[in-house]
């Protein structure tokens, strides 16, 4: 079968072409922005790329054309497409029908942390010998990928909550109907597609409905809004974690983020020492260890897996150090996401300062539906810098309660210019943003290192 892909080079769509390739299909894909390193990764699988969506593409006629949630009305490719009747399907349709039927799926859904547990569950499955198949949103260093088919029978899933395609306006994750699920948290995100954070409990619940009564939810016990979920309707059996001890069944923890036992209850049913920091990690360990154990990875067995477990690119990823300054990258999108971020950083850096560099601009940040939690995502931080860019609203009127801890620039190399003032040796600089935020990683690590100008503050 051919097949090609309109909106190749985003993670998940990057992953269905991937898997579609080792399943021994043609694929061919375009996308405006095809650049390395998804270009370089797509075209080693021997993936033909097209720059653009242009109609002259239907030439190539190919069995269906999976189309990603990327296009709109209005693209001259898909006009053509509707224009000429050509089959088309969305990705997660077409990921569903053809290669997660008689696999047991186990899908991680949530508003923060599903790319991590994604790739700790699915460590933990190949860590038991399981040869799970996987697609995860970014690159779990233990397996240098972010998707495969997998020789086994389970299968591994981010579960996004984001609508599926232009024809489809449901959620993505209704389509891979897991045998188990992941209820990590839910907040209101997606500004763009979302009017208020009843209507996410809405899809949450359809997912809910698509799990079999033979199935298992685990599911957050400290998330309120996951609670009003279940109580519209469960049918499955459930395993709760982040639960008080005195609770019979419940999964918790007990000790440090990095060092901790795992308890059924008050019983002690594994340990967990890893390199991790921060109780969301502990949290989404929790998550993996249940899922683990409905596919029949003994918990004991899946905790002590985590201790090889690397974490994912972009997860507080050390970029550079330079003039004893560590500059690092984190995916962090969302104010919740960015304090998170910023507390692991300072239970790890303890009083050295950090210094928090971020964009708002992920769809939710740029309707400014969150610019006044800003200030609290940022407060353990010693200083903060924004990039103000077209969102409508005004970046420095959001930050004025940080007073002159906080500022803004208007361009990339304007801010880095500001973060080269302010740097000295010793502090630890956190670039957030869910984009390749004008490469300003190695714009910093330039423009600090000695002999580009003045030195950094001492």
């Amino acid at each position: 079968m051919h097949l090609h892909i309109l909106g190749i080079c985003g993670t998940f769509m990057g992953g269905i072409a991937a898997i579609a390739r080792e399943a021994g299909h043609r694929v061919t894909g375009c996308d405006t922005n095809v650049y390395p390193p998804m270009s370089d990764q797509l075209r080693a699988l021997g993936i033909e790329l097209i720059e653009g969506f242009s109609a002259d593409q239907l030439s190539l006629k190919p069995d269906v054309y999976v189309i990603g949630n990327v296009v709109t009305r209005g693209n001259p490719l898909m006009e053509a497409i509707l224009d000429a009747g050509a089959p088309h399907t969305s990705g997660p349709q077409w990921l569903a029908e053809t290669m997660l039927r008689e696999r047991h799926v186990l899908a991680v859904a949530g508003t923060h942390g599903k790319t991590g547990t994604t790739s700790m569950l699915a460590w933990i499955l190949e860590h038991a010998g399981l040869q799970p198949g996987f697609l995860v949103g970014g690159v779990p260093l233990n397996f240098g990928i972010s998707a495969r088919l997998g020789a086994g029978r389970c299968f591994v899933i981010e579960a996004d909550e984001y609508d599926t395609a232009l024809f489809d306006k449901r959620s993505k994750f209704v389509h891979y109907r897991p045998r188990t699920a992941i209820l990590n948290n839910l907040e209101f995100d997606h500004a763009d597609i979302f009017a208020d954070l009843a209507a996410i409990e809405t899809q949450f619940h359809h997912l809910v409905r698509t799990v079999p009564a033979s199935g298992r939810l685990v599911v957050n016990a400290r998330d309120e809004a996951l609670q009003r979920v279940l109580q519209r309707g469960c049918w499955s059996s459930v395993q709760r974690f982040g639960t008080k001890r005195e609770e019979p069944g419940g999964l918790c923890a007990r000790g440090e983020p990095h060092a901790f036992d795992v308890l059924r209850g008050s019983l002690k049913i594994g340990h967990v020492a890893w390199d991790l920091m921060g109780e969301h990690n502990q949290m989404n360990a929790l998550a993996a260890i249940g899922a683990a154990e409905h596919a029949g990875v003994a918990p004991e067995q899946a905790a002590a897996a985590l201790g090889s477990f690397r974490n994912v690119r972009r997860r507080l990823e050390l970029r550079g150090e330079v003039a004893g300054i560590r500059i690092y990258d984190d995916f962090a999108h969302h104010p919740t996401a960015m304090r998170t971020t910023v507390n692991g950083l300072r239970r790890k850096v303890g009083l050295q300062r950090i210094l928090a560099v971020f964009e708002p601009r992920s769809n939710t940040m740029k309707t400014g539906t969150m610019k006044a939690q800003l200030p609290w995502a940022l407060e353990e931080a010693d200083l903060s810098f924004c990039l103000q860019g077209p969102y409508g609203w005004n970046a420095r009127d959001a930050l004025a309660p940080l007073g002159p801890l906080a500022v803004v620039a208007d361009s990339v190399d304007a801010l880095v210019a500001q973060v080269k003032k302010a740097a000295q040796p010793g502090d630890h600089i956190l670039c957030m943003s869910n984009g390749g935020f004008g490469g300003i990683h190695s714009k910093l690590l330039e423009a600090l290192s000695p002999g580009t100008g003045s030195e950094p503050r001492r």
